[in-house]
Parts: C-alpha cells; sequence; structure tokens
C-alpha cells in the first residue's frame, strides 16, 4: 500500500544504534475511499424541480435573479422580479459545486473536478453547452474531514477515472520494521486490497472580470478564456498562497482571502496573473472586499477558523507592494461582508447585520444594528440588499444614505 505507507513513515521517527532489525506493531484507523466513475459522477448533473435549501451556501444575484449554492450539491435558482415575494424556479444538481459566475445569460459552475457552462437564456429551460474536464484538484475536499486523525488508504483509489464520494472507516495492525539505515511497513491486516455580469458575495471563489474568469482552490489560482463564452478554455494554473477561502476582484487586482493572510494578484495581463504582496494576519476566516485605497477584512476565531478574537481590519492597499493595518473593530462572530457607496455591511453572524458609515475609513461609525437576525454573506446592489443567513434570504431597501429597511423574508429551508 504504496500511498498508505508513504503517510504512516512521515509520521514516524526512529533511532537505533545497532544494525539488528526490530519491529513493533500498532493498531490505526484507516478511511477508505467510496468512489464512482468520472463517467456517473458527469452524469449527475441535471436540472430538477426546486426543492428546500437544506444547507445553505453562497449568494449570487443575475438581473431579476438570485442563485444560492448548496455546498457540494448543486444551484437554486429564484426568481426574484417581485422582491417582496421571490419564488423558487429549479435545483441545478451539480455535485461538488462550491461557486459560481454569470456573464451574458452563460453560468460557470465547478462540478468538482470539471468546469461546467450552463446557458441560462432561458430560465425555465437551462442547459449545459460545455464541460472543461479535470480543470480543478478535489478529492481535497473530502480528504480532510473524512480524515478525522486516520490514515488515507489511496491504492485502490484512481483519480485519474474516479471521483471519491464519500468514506468507509476499519481498524488496522501495522508492523514497523526498523534498523541504524531504514525501515518499513507492512499491513498485517488480511483484508487490504453582452457584457452583462452577475454579482457575487464576499466568500465567493469566483470572478468574472472582462474575457477572463478567475478561480481559486486551496493553493492555486486559475485563469480561463471566456471570450466564447459556450466555449471556455483553461489558459493556466498559479500557486496562489496557502489556505485560500476567497477571491474580490478591483481595479485590476485580485484580492485572495486565506486563512492566515491576504494575497494581492495583478491581472494587467489578464491571461498571466502576477504575485503582488501578502498581508499577514493571526488564523482567521477572512472574507475581504477592497473599495479605492483600502481594503475591508473580517476575521473569524473560534471553532476551527484559529483564534478567538473576531475583528473587523481596515488595511491600506495604496501601495499594493506593501499593505498595511490602518484600523482594527471588534466583533462577535463575523463572516461576509460588502459596501454601497460610503455603507459598509458586515454581517456579524448570531450578532446580526451592521451597517457602518466608512466616509472616513479610518473611523468607521455604526450607523445601524439588526442584531434580531443571522447574518451570513451581502450582496449590495444599486438600490437594496441581498442577505443571507442559515435558513433565510433578507430583501433590505435603502431609504437614504443612513438608513436601510426590511421589505422580505423569503424562507429557504
Amino acid at each position: 500500500m504504496k500511498n498508505l505507507i508513504l503517510v504512516l513513515a512521515l509520521s514516524l521517527i526512529w533511532s537505533c544504534d545497532t544494525y539488528e532489525t526490530q519491529t513493533e506493531t500498532f493498531i490505526a484507523t484507516v478511511a477508505i475511499p467510496e468512489t464512482i466513475s468520472k463517467a456517473e459522477w458527469r452524469a449527475k448533473v441535471e436540472v430538477k424541480s426546486p426543492k428546500p435549501i437544506e444547507a445553505v451556501g453562497k449568494i449570487y444575484a443575475y438581473q431579476n435573479y438570485i442563485f444560492i449554492n448548496e455546498k457540494l450539491k448543486g444551484v437554486h435558482v429564484i426568481d426574484n422580479t417581485n422582491p417582496l415575494s421571490p419564488q423558487f424556479i429549479s435545483f441545478i444538481n451539480i455535485p461538488g459545486n462550491e461557486d459560481i459566475a454569470i456573464k451574458n445569460n452563460y453560468l460557470f459552475a465547478d462540478n468538482a473536478i470539471d468546469l461546467v457552462v450552463f446557458n441560462i437564456s432561458d430560465i425555465n429551460n437551462i442547459k449545459e453547452v460545455e464541460r472543461l474536464g479535470d480543470v480543478f484538484d478535489y478529492y481535497f475536499e473530502y480528504t480532510i474531514p473524512a480524515a478525522n486523525n486516520a490514515f488515507i488508504d489511496f491504492e485502490n483509489y484512481d483519480r485519474n477515472t474516479e471521483v471519491i464520494v464519500g468514506w468507509t472507516y476499519e481498524e488496522r495492525e501495522f508492523a514497523v520494521n526498523y534498523n541504524e539505515d531504514y525501515y518499513s511497513l507492512s499491513n498485517n491486516d488480511a483484508s487490504q486490497g453582452g457584457n452583462a455580469v452577475g454579482t457575487g458575495g464576499s466568500l465567493a471563489r469566483f470572478q468574472i472580470v472582462e474575457d477572463y474568469l478567475y478561480t481559486v482552490g486551496e493553493y492555486e489560482l486559475n485563469a480561463f478564456n471566456i471570450s466564447n463564452l459556450a466555449l471556455p478554455t483553461f489558459v493556466n494554473s498559479y500557486h496562489a498562497g496557502w489556505n485560500i477561502e476567497t477571491m474580490f476582484h478591483s481595479d485590476g487586482y485580485l484580492y485572495l482571502g486565506g486563512d492566515n493572510g491576504m494575497y494581492i494578484h495583478s491581472i494587467q495581463d489578464p491571461a498571466n496573473p502576477q504575485f503582488i504582496s501578502e498581508f499577514n494576519h493571526w488564523q482567521g476566516c477572512d472574507p475581504v472586499v477592497v473599495d479605492g485605497d483600502y481594503a475591508y477584512l473580517t476575521l473569524r476565531g473560534g471553532n476551527e477558523c484559529g483564534q478567538e478574537l473576531s475583528v473587523l481590519e481596515v488595511i491600506d492597499v495604496s501601495d499594493k507592494s506593501n499593505p498595511v493595518l490602518a484600523a482594527r473593530h471588534n466583533l462577535d462572530s463575523p463572516y461576509g461582508l460588502g459596501y454601497n457607496s460610503d455603507r459598509l455591511f458586515v454581517c456579524d453572524g448570531a450578532s446580526g447585520l451592521k451597517v457602518y458609515d466608512k466616509s472616513n475609513p479610518l473611523d468607521l461609525q455604526l450607523v445601524a444594528d439588526f442584531s434580531d437576525v443571522q447574518a451570513t454573506d451581502v450582496i449590495p446592489l444599486q438600490d437594496r440588499l441581498l442577505m443571507i443567513s442559515e435558513n433565510a434570504l433578507y430583501q433590505y431597501e435603502y431609504n437614504n444614505e443612513n438608513s436601510i429597511e426590511l421589505i422580505s423574508t423569503f424562507m429557504l429551508n
């Protein structure tokens, strides 16, 4: 079991003063991938009848429609022609989906390992029109939670022909043989074998900038040429940083939010993004938005995100090669954020939605606090604000410079 042996070997430290071989045994939990063929996986992509959302993911707005991702399952389509009464239209079943982007009625979505293109010009008759196969790494999406402190056995997994859909676990006995010069492992288990572009929230991993679609994975930034929307082409993949979670575009730069820093990449040459600089912070989940010379970044601590402290940071990015922390504000449990003119909207989890006046970025002023809702991410449109929580879509109307009013609540599950 070459792959399993490698993982085990890297975790062991040995020492010995003679050439005599010694053997030790131990019991370990092993995670074994459950797989299906790529052909079966791809055949699962289809448009279905609308249904409630079990686990609300990311939000995307395009024309009179709202698209809400259900993490690793697909995309729910909502008709928002009447913001007072949104309606579910359909569910696009896309296994492994995390994000989408839309331009001129073409919807781009990740189907785990593939980039899939849909024509949505007839919203009631959505069609898959193109697929770029094997352009994304995907198996780690399951590897991290599935490992669960277990060793992972990839021996019978062929990533060229299969996709991981789950895991089984078993206990195995292993023998470690070692001497002064080498050691080896053996498994004693006998059972081995136009130019209309939509708008995403701050948690987005997809960004469309003119004729290019940019996507980020955990460590990679991918560029696709979409000058022919129905026939995109993969351009290249670049190292993006570490543990990348989000991406935001502003004025020819991509700002990538990782769990220990913000990375700035120039797209002056759109086919070849160039790393410019990195702003480091303590470990935390951190979406970022940028307006002019200032970036606004939330850091959520606790649980898997890192430190306990949760804050909103204001970063001076006037010198892209040297971003500098300019201000910091304490929050409870922040998630996504966005802005419209001088209003900065910050989702503070169970503590609700906070609205700041950012006319002076160095001295943000809290002007509204909606503490009666749970807030995850926002999309500030020209005339109203879209906000999602774990179970609802909220829409607010801007009444004047410093006030907004809730106009509808649409339950999602």
